[in-house]
């Protein structure tokens, strides 16, 4: 490195050394202030759209839109915090510095899941007004609101057959151990995580190794339990409100959407944090170019099992499933169901195929943001069209309230973000006592 220069030579020189060289741990690694701000923001917006909410109740069908629009609006940031859940145990088997970075976001987003709770109760106790299988109870009911055309026979009779699962009170009790199983693994898992920073022993290979055990002991069989736990919700909640379509693949088509929805949201953070330190000193361009193509693979697997799940049901071509598409292209929805396409998987795929694209900040924040919205209109095309008024729905005439499914789900996401940046303020942003921390101090090797 000792080499004669001239001035401009050796301002080159120093610039050099200060990205290649060796970082040292920010003193302060709280959020900055930034995200006060932020959060003052996201509560404005919330109550603004909550306001705006309000006056489809006057108007024709608006209940209902804005019942249905609830539930857009719950699935949506219940998938931002089971899926965090889901990103936080998969990162404690596999391990990582693209986890070490993210952790703390993801912690935070876990911890959102008391307001799940709270939000999922308005579609309990209103669920006869989104669900056949809630609004007629017993085969007396079904039998009598089929000979009144209220249900078709198929309808009645798959109401009969799944009464075991789908009634007021297996719901309830379901709900309360989907809920109760994240809150209690949230919960262990947040606070095991700050004791490893208070570890006497922290920084010590003892202290990585025997928090690397639990952590995988307790992450491993959870993952598989959620999985399954989550497609008993997402069934309930979501496939159920058409009562006669079947799918093998619905609860791991939304796992893939949850990571796709928590990945854009997760890089978001990091991205507009780096501005501010700590996450400035931390997050180099190789976790953003990591975590940029893992965004890119879960675009592709989105693609994958949404797409073979369409051609088979396509090439078996049974009525009962074919329905569920049908009411989906017909009616005007093959906008919509376009919209999905394009939105949903071909722009993201275009444009994380570039290495530069996955570099850039700037470019990043859009390409999140509009991931995020994305999954608003997948939400919207999956929950609608299994109403039977959904194709008349789409016509504005006299109809504005359909707009609540913008209003609602825009101020139950953004109050979700209130507590989200509220939790992200608690803690320090990077956890100190782990190896995979440490390693992010190491000098830039990207180019």
């Amino acid at each position: 490195m000792a080499h004669e220069h001239d001035g401009a030579g050796t301002v080159h020189e120093a610039r050099h050394d200060a990205f290649h060289g060796p970082r040292t741990m920010p003193a302060v690694l709280t959020a900055p202030e930034a995200v006060v701000l932020w959060r003052k923001r996201a509560a404005i917006v919330a109550v603004a759209f909550g306001v705006l909410s309000l006056v489809f109740l006057a108007m024709p069908m608006g209940r209902q839109h804005l019942l249905r629009a609830y539930l857009m609006g719950f699935m949506t940031c219940f998938n931002l915090t089971g899926g965090a859940l889901a990103f936080l145990m998969v990162q404690y088997v596999s391990g990582g510095k693209w986890g070490a970075i993210l952790r703390r976001p993801l912690e935070a987003m876990t911890r959102n899941i008391w307001l799940i709770i709270v939000m999922v109760l308005p579609i309990l106790l209103f669920m006869k007004h989104l669900y056949v299988w809630a609004a007629y109870l017993g085969k007396a009911a079904t039998l009598d609101a089929y000979h009144k055309g209220l249900l078709t026979n198929e309808q009645h009779l798959d109401i009969d057959y799944r009464v075991h699962m789908l009634a007021p009170v297996p719901v309830l009790v379901q709900t309360a151990i989907v809920l109760g199983f994240m809150a209690l693994v949230i919960t262990i898992l947040n606070k095991w995580s700050l004791a490893r920073d208070k570890d006497a022993a922290a920084n010590t290979i003892g202290s990585y190794d025997k928090w690397r055990v639990r952590f995988e002991n307790l992450s491993g069989p959870c993952i598989l339990l959620y999985v399954i736990l989550l497609t008993d919700f997402v069934i309930i909640f979501v496939k159920s409100l058409d009562i006669i379509w079947a799918s093998s693949v619905f609860g791991l088509q939304f796992l893939v959407a949850q990571g796709y929805g928590v990945l854009a949201l997760g890089v978001l953070t990091l991205i507009v944090l780096s501005k501010y330190e700590p996450i400035k000193t931390l997050f180099r361009t190789t976790e953003q170019h990591d975590l940029g193509k893992l965004m890119f693979a879960f675009v592709m697997l989105n693609i994958y099992l949404t797409f073979a799940e369409f051609l088979i049901i396509w090439s078996g071509n049974i009525p009962d499933e074919v329905t569920y598409y049908l009411k989906r292209i017909h009616g005007g929805w093959w906008v919509f169901c376009s919209l999905d396409v394009v939105c949903h998987w071909v722009i993201p795929f275009c444009l994380l195929l570039s290495r530069e694209i996955k570099r850039s900040k700037k470019l990043m924040i859009w390409i999140c943001s509009f991931m995020l919205l994305a999954r608003l209109i997948d939400i919207f095309w999956l929950i609608e069209p299994s109403f039977n008024d959904s194709a008349g729905n789409l016509h504005l005439a006299g109809n504005f309230s359909i707009f609540a499914y913008v209003t609602v789900p825009v101020a139950m996401v953004a109050l979700w973000m209130v507590f989200y940046l509220t939790e992200l303020m608690k803690r320090p942003l990077i956890v100190t006592n782990d190896p995979d921390s440490q390693d992010l101090l190491e000098p830039e090797h990207a180019h």
